[in-house]
C-alpha cells in the first residue's frame, strides 16, 4: 500500500465498528509488604497480600479517525489500561474487542534486545508488532529514515541514549500500519523537533482514518492531537468529554479539589477551590478603566479582578491567556512577579494587570487564580476558567507571525570580501 506525501496509510478490515471496544475492564495486583511473603504465600497457601484495583470498570470506544486523549494523576491507572489493551497484561475482569491491528509504543526499549544493532532490533521488534518479514524488508529504508539514526543504527542498543531508543521504537510503530495506535510519555523524551516530527505524524494517521490513544501529562499535546479525552482518577472514569472540558477536570484532580473541604459550582468544572478566598467579578478594560471586549495589537489592556475573602490570607493572584484552540499563550501571577498581595476577612479587594495585547488577531479567553504558591496546583482557593473573554481585531504598527510580539531590532549585516 503506497502513501500520499502527507498520509499515512491505514489497513481496512472492511468493518463498520469501532476499531477499539473496552468493556467493563477491571484490573487487580497483588500487594506484598515483603518479597518474602510472595514466597510464604505460595508454600503455606495463606492470604500473605492485599489487593489493589488498578482499573474499576472501565468501558469506552474508539472509532475510525478518532483520536482518545487519556489523563490522570500518577497511579490513576493509565499505563495499565495501556497495557491491557496492547496485550502486555490480561484483565482479570471485562472485556477488550480489537478490529485489526492495534501497535504502540509504551516503554522505552521495550521489545529491544540490547545486544543488538538498531538495524537488527528493528526485525525483531517489528515482528512482535505483527509485521512480516517481507513488510519488514519492504518498509526498512522508511524506518531508518524517520528515525534519524544515522551511523549509530548499527551500533548497539545498549550504547543508545533515552532518546534514541524512542525514535527508534516510535519509527518502527508507527509504520507498522496500525488501525489503532497507542502512544504515552514516550513522547517527552528526545528534542523538540522530533517531537513536533512524532506529532505531526500522529495527526497525519488520525486525519488517514487511523484511531489514536494518547496517554499524556502534556495537556498542550491531547488538545492539539485529540478530539476527545478520558480523565482517570483511581482506575476510574472522571470524566469523558471533550479535551478543553477535560484538561479543566484534570487541573481539578492535581489541584486537589476531589478532597474533602473543597467545593465546585454546581455542573461547571471551570470553577473550583477551597473558596475561602475567591473572585467575584472578572473586566478586561482600556487605559481609561472603560469596559473593551476587543483591542488592537499591541494596544495597552488590564485584566482586574474584584476578590473576596472569608479569612485573611496572603495569596498569589495570577491570570492565564489562552487561544481559541485552547492553547496557554501568556500567564503570570504575583508570586512570579515578586509582589505580596495580603487579603482581609470580610473585605472585598480590586487587582488589576496591565500589560499590552501583544497578541495575534483572533479569540482569546482570561483564565484567573488564587492560590498560595506559584501554581495552583497546592492549595487552590480559586481556579476560575475563561472567566472572561477578548478579541484582537488587527494587527498594530507591526505585522508578524505567529501567536505573540515580541520586540526584534536588528543590525544590516556587513559584508566583506572574500580571497
Amino acid at each position: 500500500m503506497s502513501a500520499t506525501p502527507n498520509l499515512v496509510p491505514v489497513p481496512d478490515s472492511g468493518s463498520t465498528g469501532p476499531i477499539l471496544a473496552i468493556e467493563s475492564l477491571c484490573k487487580d495486583f497483588k500487594i506484598y509488604e515483603k518479597p518474602s511473603h510472595r514466597l510464604a504465600e505460595a508454600l503455606t497457601r495463606r492470604k500473605r497480600h492485599r489487593l489493589h484495583r488498578a482499573l474499576d470498570n472501565i468501558s469506552f470506544t474508539l472509532g475510525h479517525g478518532e483520536s482518545l486523549g487519556v489523563l490522570g494523576k500518577n497511579g490513576a491507572g493509565k499505563s495499565t489500561l495501556l497495557k491491557l489493551i496492547s496485550g502486555v497484561l490480561l484483565p482479570d475482569s471485562g472485556r477488550i474487542v480489537r478490529n485489526g491491528r492495534i501497535t504502540g509504543l509504551l516503554e522505552l526499549g521495550t521489545g529491544f534486545d540490547a545486544r543488538l544493532s538498531g538495524r537488527d532490533n528493528v526485525a525483531v521488534n517489528a515482528s512482535l508488532l505483527g509485521m512480516t518479514a517481507d513488510e519488514v524488508d519492504r518498509k526498512m529504508d522508511a524506518i531508518l529514515a524517520f528515525s534519524e539514526l544515522g551511523d549509530f543504527i548499527d551500533a548497539p542498543v545498549r550504547t543508545y541514549s533515552s532518546g534514541m531508543v524512542m525514535r527508534l521504537g516510535f519509527a518502527i510503530a508507527i509504520h507498522a500500519e496500525p488501525r489503532c495506535f497507542v502512544v504515552d510519555e514516550a513522547l517527552a523524551v528526545g528534542d523538540a523537533r522530533f517531537q513536533q516530527k512524532c506529532l505531526k505524524r500522529i495527526r497525519d494517521f488520525r486525519d488517514a482514518g487511523g484511531a489514536i490513544l494518547f496517554v499524556s501529562h502534556d495537556i498542550h499535546a491531547v488538545k492539539q492531537v485529540c478530539s476527545r479525552a478520558l480523565v482517570l482518577s483511581d482506575g476510574q472514569v472522571f470524566f469523558d468529554g471533550p479535551p478543553d472540558a477535560a484538561a479543566q477536570n484534570y487541573y481539578r484532580l492535581i489541584a486537589g479539589s476531589g478532597e474533602d473541604g473543597l467545593t465546585l459550582e454546581e455542573d461547571d468544572a471551570s470553577s473550583y477551590g477551597t473558596m475561602q478566598t475567591r473572585i467575584t467579578a472578572v473586566q478586561l478594560t482600556d487605559t481609561q478603566g472603560r469596559l473593551q471586549p476587543r483591542f488592537a495589537c499591541g494596544e495597552p489592556m488590564a485584566v482586574e479582578l474584584e476578590i473576596e475573602a472569608d479569612h485573611d490570607a496572603a495569596l498569589s493572584v495570577g491570570f492565564l491567556i489562552r487561544d481559541r484552540f485552547g492553547q496557554d499563550v501568556f500567564g503570570t501571577n504575583t508570586a512570579l512577579l515578586r509582589e505580596h498581595v495580603r487579603f482581609r476577612a470580610r473585605h472585598r479587594s480590586r487587582c488589576r494587570f496591565s500589560l499590552p495585547a501583544n497578541f495575534a488577531p483572533g479569540k482569546y479567553s482570561v483564565t484567573v487564580a488564587l492560590h498560595t504558591e506559584d501554581s495552583h496546583v497546592h492549595d487552590c482557593h480559586h481556579w476560575w476558567d475563561a472567566a472572561a473573554t477578548f478579541e484582537v481585531s488587527g494587527f498594530g504598527a507591526q505585522p508578524f507571525s505567529g501567536l505573540c510580539y515580541v520586540p526584534v531590532e536588528f543590525e544590516t549585516a556587513r559584508m566583506e570580501a572574500v580571497a
